[in-house]
């Protein structure tokens, strides 16, 4: 499982022309789910999220959680996330979990993403070509990957 988290200031998802979601202040989580994801990868994905000290203090150091400042989360499948690249100039997906196996672990993660940080995830829609609009807030934008823990 493959995570891209950026600190925003706000953030949408919109499909067919209409805002599906948007959140103010928070964390864009973008996820890959690769077949051999698994409970454990979920867990782990979502602690590191939960507690991940990328907003400000009021010094101005990255030390506050998304709990801290009650921030929100705008959580998107992404199966491109997992694209390799070694040969040849078009990306390969092989890695990328079916949508059988793939579903049921992305809505793992929400409810277990929402558990962690005692708020309602706001979220795209699984296999959806959609339209993602962000500023950045940093910009600070840090990649987790659940094969890389130690």
């Amino acid at each position: 499982m493959r995570a891209v988290i950026q600190r925003v200031s706000r953030a949408s998802v919109t499909i067919n022309q209409i805002v599906k979601a948007e959140i103010k202040q928070g964390l864009l989580v973008l996820v890959g789910i690769e077949e051999s994801d698994n409970s454990t990868d979920v867990d782990w994905m979502c602690s590191k999220i939960a507690k991940l000290r990328i907003f400000d203090d009021n010094q101005g150091v990255m030390n506050l959680s998304i709990m801290d400042i009650s921030g929100e989360v705008l959580l998107i499948s992404q199966f491109t996330l997992l694209a390799k690249t070694k040969k040849g100039n078009r990306p390969s997906y092989i890695q990328a979990a079916n949508p059988e196996i793939a579903i049921p672990i992305y809505n793992e993660f929400n409810k277990k993403l929402r558990l962690e940080i005692g708020k309602e995830i706001k979220t795209g829609e699984f296999g959806a070509n959609m339209q993602i609009e962000l500023v950045n807030d940093g910009p600070v934008t840090i990649l987790i990957d659940t094969k890389n823990k130690e």
